[in-house]
């Protein structure tokens, strides 16, 4: 198990990340979310042991982190960290003697991945010569090639078709179920909430959600209704408990304080004609994300 505990993070008397604590088990994907500069790559970088903790403890199964676990972990990073004159069998090698492999069983693993992506042709080509796409797959390959306990997927899709982003999903899948245990960051809250049943958002280093993502999505007070009907945006709009209402292409999304204020709008819908629709759906992470880092942001 992977376990933050109480971790600060200061730059000098900039305060990166504020007391911080999480936990991911075996089999896990843990979503650790936030807006550009809220923390995450300090996070992952303690995490690493690249970076030394002002205050707390991080351990993987009981034990501090440092050279003697770090081969049991994998990192895909948001930005490239491709060595662009090498093949791709040399990067391959390269990220595999590092995490401790020999090089026979690098190159038979590399082999099966390959195939797996369906990219064995590139083996002998230069990462320069490979799309952003293919790229993003030897580095995402590169990452998993020494079957880590612990994967650190930051932003693993970016750069990926909707296909290719479908072979990454299963892997991911594949991986977590074997055991792995995988922190997933990503600006993309659908793909968040695909995977991780327990995240983590941070503004400014701090925690302003943590837990269960249905815990948290059952505590969000404020719902959507979605609804087709013969009434209009302002009918709507002046429904006593609706807080927005988005008119999309042939529905409308109303947005409403609370559970308690479904029966006001359906009572208003009701006298309508041609009622076609009339849902109550769940928050969706993306709206509870925003309107989290807001507050965050107001206070």
């Amino acid at each position: 198990m992977l376990k933050v505990s109480s971790v600060t993070k200061y730059y000098g008397n900039f305060l990166a990340v504020d007391n911080l604590s999480f936990e991911v088990k075996p089999g896990e994907i843990f979503g650790l979310l936030g807006v550009n500069g809220a923390g995450k790559t300090t996070t992952f970088r303690m995490i690493m042991g690249l970076l030394d903790l002002s205050e707390g403890s991080i351990t993987l199964d009981g034990k501090n982190i440092d050279y003697s676990v770090t081969d049991q972990i994998g990192f895909l990073t948001e930005e490239r960290s491709l060595l662009t004159k090498l093949t791709v069998k040399e990067q391959c090698l390269f990220y595999g003697t590092l995490k401790g492999m020999k090089e026979s069983d690098i190159l038979k693993k590399l082999d099966s991945l390959l195939k797996e992506f369906e990219i064995s042709e590139y083996k002998e080509r230069k990462i320069k010569e490979l799309s952003k796409g293919n790229q993003q797959k030897i580095q995402f390959i590169t990452a998993i090639i020494n079957d880590p306990k612990l994967l650190i997927l930051d932003e693993p899709f970016t750069g990926l078709d909707p296909i290719n982003v479908e072979q990454f999903k299963n892997k991911i899948k594949e991986l977590a179920s074997k055991g792995s245990m995988i922190i997933f960051s990503s600006h993309r809250m659908e793909h968040v909430e695909l995977f991780c049943k327990k995240l983590v958002v941070l503004v400014k280093g701090k925690a302003v959600l943590n837990g269960n993502l249905k815990e948290i999505k059952e505590n969000y007070r404020k719902k959507d209704i979605m609804l087709k009907a013969d009434i209009t945006k302002e009918e709507l709009e002046k429904t006593k408990g609706v807080v927005e209402v988005v008119e999309m292409a042939d529905e409308f999304d109303v947005k409403i304080e609370s559970q308690e204020m479904v029966q006001n709008v359906f009572e208003k819908v009701s006298k309508c004609k041609n009622v076609t629709k009339f849902v109550v759906e769940e928050p969706s992470l993306n709206d509870i994300f925003v309107a989290k880092v807001g507050e965050a942001y107001e206070k």
